[in-house]
Protein backbone atom coordinates (compact mmCIF):
# COMPACT_ATOMS: atom_id res chain seq x y z
CA UNK A 1 0.00 0.00 0.00
CA UNK A 2 1.71 3.25 -1.11
CA UNK A 3 1.30 6.76 1.13
CA UNK A 4 1.13 8.89 -1.87
CA UNK A 5 -1.50 7.16 -4.45
CA UNK A 6 -0.03 5.32 -7.10
CA UNK A 7 -0.54 5.51 -10.82
CA UNK A 8 -3.03 2.90 -12.28
CA UNK A 9 -3.00 1.28 -16.08
CA UNK A 10 -6.69 0.25 -15.43
CA UNK A 11 -8.85 1.90 -17.61
CA UNK A 12 -11.69 3.66 -16.53
CA UNK A 13 -15.22 3.03 -17.90
CA UNK A 14 -15.77 6.56 -18.23
CA UNK A 15 -12.84 9.03 -19.22
CA UNK A 16 -14.53 12.15 -16.77
CA UNK A 17 -15.00 9.98 -13.42
CA UNK A 18 -11.97 10.66 -11.08
CA UNK A 19 -10.25 8.15 -9.77
CA UNK A 20 -11.17 5.99 -6.95
CA UNK A 21 -9.18 6.80 -3.88
CA UNK A 22 -7.87 3.92 -1.67
CA UNK A 23 -9.83 4.14 1.90
CA UNK A 24 -6.97 3.00 3.71
CA UNK A 25 -4.57 6.02 1.29
CA UNK A 26 -7.04 8.61 2.32
CA UNK A 27 -7.28 7.97 5.74
CA UNK A 28 -3.51 8.25 6.12
CA UNK A 29 -3.57 12.00 4.34
CA UNK A 30 -2.73 14.81 6.67
CA UNK A 31 -0.31 16.94 8.66
CA UNK A 32 2.99 14.91 10.56
CA UNK A 33 5.88 16.03 12.45
CA UNK A 34 9.33 14.26 12.05
CA UNK A 35 10.24 12.18 15.00
CA UNK A 36 14.46 12.84 15.84
CA UNK A 37 14.41 10.81 18.00
CA UNK A 38 13.41 7.40 15.98
CA UNK A 39 14.53 9.24 12.54
CA UNK A 40 18.26 9.29 11.53
CA UNK A 41 19.93 11.44 8.90
CA UNK A 42 23.56 10.70 7.61
CA UNK A 43 25.79 11.04 5.09
CA UNK A 44 28.89 9.06 3.48
CA UNK A 45 32.01 10.06 2.59
CA UNK A 46 34.58 8.29 0.57
CA UNK A 47 37.89 9.21 2.30
CA UNK A 48 41.51 8.62 0.72
CA UNK A 49 40.28 6.58 -2.14
CA UNK A 50 40.02 4.07 0.08
CA UNK A 51 36.87 4.23 2.58
CA UNK A 52 33.92 5.50 3.56
CA UNK A 53 33.24 7.30 6.42
CA UNK A 54 29.77 7.70 8.09
CA UNK A 55 28.33 10.53 9.87
CA UNK A 56 24.77 11.98 10.89
CA UNK A 57 23.52 15.03 12.22
CA UNK A 58 21.56 14.65 15.72
CA UNK A 59 19.57 17.74 15.78
CA UNK A 60 16.80 18.57 13.42
CA UNK A 61 13.39 19.32 13.13
CA UNK A 62 11.17 18.78 9.72
CA UNK A 63 7.28 18.13 8.43
CA UNK A 64 5.28 16.37 6.08
CA UNK A 65 2.45 16.78 4.65
CA UNK A 66 1.11 13.86 3.21
CA UNK A 67 -1.91 13.62 0.70
CA UNK A 68 -3.15 10.25 -0.57
CA UNK A 69 -5.05 10.87 -3.53
CA UNK A 70 -2.33 13.73 -5.11
CA UNK A 71 0.96 12.81 -4.58
CA UNK A 72 2.00 16.02 -5.97
CA UNK A 73 0.21 18.10 -3.10
CA UNK A 74 2.49 15.91 -0.91
CA UNK A 75 5.53 18.47 0.63
CA UNK A 76 8.44 17.85 3.00
CA UNK A 77 10.78 20.31 5.29
CA UNK A 78 13.90 19.66 6.97
CA UNK A 79 15.93 22.01 9.49
CA UNK A 80 19.12 20.90 10.16
CA UNK A 81 21.85 22.25 13.12
CA UNK A 82 25.16 22.07 11.56
CA UNK A 83 26.50 21.89 14.99
CA UNK A 84 25.14 18.36 15.56
CA UNK A 85 27.39 16.97 13.35
CA UNK A 86 28.60 13.33 14.24
CA UNK A 87 31.27 11.04 12.91
CA UNK A 88 32.47 9.41 15.77
CA UNK A 89 35.36 11.61 15.96
CA UNK A 90 35.23 14.52 18.10
CA UNK A 91 38.61 16.14 15.86
CA UNK A 92 37.27 15.04 12.41
CA UNK A 93 33.74 17.18 13.72
CA UNK A 94 35.48 20.37 14.82
CA UNK A 95 36.77 20.43 11.32
CA UNK A 96 33.65 19.38 9.51
CA UNK A 97 32.28 22.33 11.84
CA UNK A 98 35.12 24.80 11.01
CA UNK A 99 35.65 27.73 8.05
CA UNK A 100 36.97 24.48 5.56
CA UNK A 101 33.59 22.89 5.77
CA UNK A 102 30.39 23.96 7.12
CA UNK A 103 31.51 27.38 8.44
CA UNK A 104 29.03 26.87 11.39
CA UNK A 105 29.31 30.02 13.16
CA UNK A 106 28.24 31.66 10.35
CA UNK A 107 25.66 29.12 8.79
CA UNK A 108 24.21 27.19 11.50
CA UNK A 109 21.14 25.39 9.47
CA UNK A 110 21.27 23.53 6.58
CA UNK A 111 17.30 23.27 5.75
CA UNK A 112 15.85 21.40 3.04
CA UNK A 113 12.40 22.61 1.28
CA UNK A 114 10.33 20.19 -1.34
CA UNK A 115 8.91 21.55 -4.78
CA UNK A 116 7.61 18.49 -6.21
CA UNK A 117 6.76 14.88 -4.94
CA UNK A 118 5.64 11.78 -7.71
CA UNK A 119 4.62 8.28 -6.78
CA UNK A 120 7.00 5.90 -8.93
CA UNK A 121 4.72 2.56 -9.18
CA UNK A 122 4.24 0.21 -5.67
CA UNK A 123 6.45 2.02 -2.56
CA UNK A 124 8.60 4.27 -4.32
CA UNK A 125 8.69 8.04 -4.38
CA UNK A 126 10.04 11.07 -5.40
CA UNK A 127 10.81 14.38 -3.57
CA UNK A 128 11.94 17.02 -5.27
CA UNK A 129 13.24 19.70 -3.22
CA UNK A 130 16.17 23.01 -2.76
CA UNK A 131 18.57 21.86 -0.42
CA UNK A 132 20.31 25.28 1.55
CA UNK A 133 24.11 25.03 2.49
CA UNK A 134 26.35 27.73 3.56
CA UNK A 135 23.67 30.02 1.91
CA UNK A 136 23.34 28.15 -1.52
CA UNK A 137 20.76 26.81 -2.51
CA UNK A 138 20.40 24.51 -5.39
CA UNK A 139 17.89 20.95 -6.54
CA UNK A 140 18.08 17.83 -5.18
CA UNK A 141 16.24 14.46 -5.80
CA UNK A 142 15.60 12.00 -2.88
CA UNK A 143 14.21 8.52 -3.36
CA UNK A 144 12.41 7.56 -0.79
CA UNK A 145 10.20 4.04 0.23
CA UNK A 146 7.45 3.63 2.45
CA UNK A 147 7.93 1.76 5.17
CA UNK A 148 3.94 1.49 6.59
CA UNK A 149 1.95 3.22 8.63
CA UNK A 150 1.28 2.04 12.26
CA UNK A 151 -0.26 3.46 15.79
CA UNK A 152 2.40 2.82 19.18
CA UNK A 153 1.41 2.22 22.35
CA UNK A 154 0.95 5.72 23.04
CA UNK A 155 -1.39 6.22 20.75
CA UNK A 156 0.92 8.10 17.87
CA UNK A 157 -0.11 7.34 14.38
CA UNK A 158 2.78 7.28 12.56
CA UNK A 159 4.16 6.67 9.32
CA UNK A 160 7.86 5.96 7.65
CA UNK A 161 10.44 6.63 5.00
CA UNK A 162 13.87 5.41 4.20
CA UNK A 163 15.14 7.77 1.63
CA UNK A 164 18.55 8.45 -0.56
CA UNK A 165 20.28 10.80 -2.65
CA UNK A 166 23.92 11.61 -3.60
CA UNK A 167 25.38 15.50 -4.32
CA UNK A 168 27.80 17.28 -5.05
CA UNK A 169 29.85 19.50 -2.28
CA UNK A 170 31.22 21.83 -4.49
CA UNK A 171 28.44 22.36 -6.28
CA UNK A 172 27.59 23.72 -2.43
CA UNK A 173 31.12 25.51 -1.76
CA UNK A 174 32.15 22.78 -0.33
CA UNK A 175 35.50 22.82 -1.83
CA UNK A 176 38.18 22.06 0.88
CA UNK A 177 40.52 19.08 0.10
CA UNK A 178 43.86 17.78 0.15
CA UNK A 179 46.17 15.85 -2.44
CA UNK A 180 47.12 12.41 -1.95
CA UNK A 181 50.70 11.02 -2.70
CA UNK A 182 49.98 8.48 -4.73
CA UNK A 183 46.76 10.51 -6.72
CA UNK A 184 43.45 11.35 -5.78
CA UNK A 185 42.24 13.63 -3.18
CA UNK A 186 41.31 12.73 1.04
CA UNK A 187 37.46 13.66 0.50
CA UNK A 188 34.84 12.90 -2.43
CA UNK A 189 33.27 15.11 -3.46
CA UNK A 190 30.62 12.87 -4.03
CA UNK A 191 28.30 12.64 -0.85
CA UNK A 192 25.54 9.86 -0.41
CA UNK A 193 22.74 11.04 1.89
CA UNK A 194 20.28 8.39 3.62
CA UNK A 195 17.16 9.31 5.75
CA UNK A 196 15.08 7.19 7.94
CA UNK A 197 12.11 8.84 8.57
CA UNK A 198 9.55 8.39 11.47
CA UNK A 199 6.63 11.26 11.67
CA UNK A 200 3.85 11.54 13.74
CA UNK A 201 0.68 12.77 12.62
CA UNK A 202 -0.93 15.58 14.23
CA UNK A 203 -4.05 16.01 15.78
Amino acid sequence: MGIFGRKTTETTATAAAPAAVSPELAALTGDYTIDPAHSTLGFVARHAMVTNVKGKFLDFSGALHLDGADPSRSTASLDIKMDSIDTGSADRDGHLKSADFFKTDEFPTMTFRSTAAEALGGDDYRITGDLTILGTTRPITIDLEFNGAAKDPFGNERVGFEGKAEILRSEWGLTWNAALETGGVLVSDKIKLNFDISAIRQA
